[in-house]
């Protein structure tokens, strides 16, 4: 993600950190907002971090409070490793 001046720098963190958790637990989808938050050890830094993933199209939320990457967020990781 470019860096501009309107996200922090600790939220772009944020959302690398959640992105990449989701991205890495393939096996593992969908995963429940709290269970992201208990991973990272920041709810309010994952909450904010889904909200601004789901807002750019990089993961789907459904309404009983679960994420997972979309296809083009885990293509996009699969080249650019």
């Amino acid at each position: 993600m470019p860096e501009t001046e309107l996200t922090p720098p600790s939220e772009r963190s944020a959302q690398a950190i959640v992105l990449d958790l989701l991205v890495g637990a393939e096996n593992h989808w969908p995963m429940s907002v709290e269970e992201v938050a208990r991973e990272i050890s920041a709810p309010l830094d994952a909450a904010d971090a889904i909200d601004a993933l789901y807002g750019a199209g990089l993961i789907h939320r459904t309404s009983d409070g679960f994420v997972f990457p979309t296809r083009a967020a885990v293509r996009y990781s699969q080249i650019a490793l």
